[in-house]
């Protein structure tokens, strides 16, 4: 499972989600967010820390031009998009895109999500006011089935902590999870928060209930017999 740590604003933070081994690291350019930082501090922190981890812009309806302008800068390998952007706004993009949605049991739908032309999917918890970001946990057994049925590979957001992180990998098997209110303190990265929970990620029980173990056979005399997981086909 990937990790996104989102909302980082200072390279020592930045630093330590890298060394310890985040997949995505996320930058948000969104001006009412208080996890904002400008393109030009984001890309003197990306100008130190190489491509070890895939560098994410996040956006609210700002216009396409900008958007592409800020990756080209910071050298972004994902833009996140979290309002209202559409299929015709996603073809603007000249880097890959992570979209946004929030969950709402009333309006939340596979079908519709299908259609857009986004390579990964985020599912957030939806909260009037907030475009992402309220470190609230939405209903994550009520929404499982319907997040099933997108097609591309799903992120989850929202809430999520060292504590119910099993709990989001039983529920989802999701192709990721992205953090970023549980690793603050007083409203900044806290490099301890963000190392156990790299550390909670790297523990996880991956088991499945429809995986089994099998011994592979022994290729030279005297070697151990190795493990491996299978997938059953459903």
């Amino acid at each position: 499972m990937k990790t996104k740590i989102c909302g980082l604003k200072d390279l020592e933070s930045t630093l330590t989600a890298i060394q310890c081994g985040a997949d995505f690291i996320g930058f948000v350019f969104f001006p009412q967010s208080k996890r904002n930082i400008t393109p030009g501090k984001a890309a003197d922190i990306c100008s130190k820390i190489g491509h070890r981890a895939r560098r994410v812009g996040v956006f609210v309806d700002e216009e396409p031009e900008r958007v592409n302008a800020i990756a080209r800068l910071c050298d972004l390998d994902y833009v996140q998009l979290h309002g209202s952007e559409d299929a015709a706004y996603i073809e603007k993009m000249r880097c890959p895109v992570i979209k946004a949605f929030g969950y709402r049991p009333d309006t939340f739908s596979s079908k519709e999500i299908n259609k857009i032309p986004a390579q990964l999917i985020l599912v957030d918890t939806w909260r009037h006011g907030f475009s992402g970001g309220s470190g609230m946990q939405f209903s994550w057994r009520r929404a499982a089935e319907e997040i099933k049925k997108i097609k591309a590979s799903v992120i989850i957001a929202g809430g999520l902590n060292v504590s119910n992180l099993q709990k989001a990998w039983d529920v989802f098997h999701p192709f990721g999870v992205d953090v970023s209110s549980s690793l603050e303190v007083d409203g900044k990265k806290d490099p301890e928060k963000i190392r156990a929970f790299l550390e909670a990620v790297h523990t996880l029980k991956y088991h499945r209930e429809n995986e089994y173990v099998i011994p592979v056979e022994e290729k030279e005399p005297g070697q151990k017999p190795r493990r491996k997981h299978w997938k059953v086909e459903e």
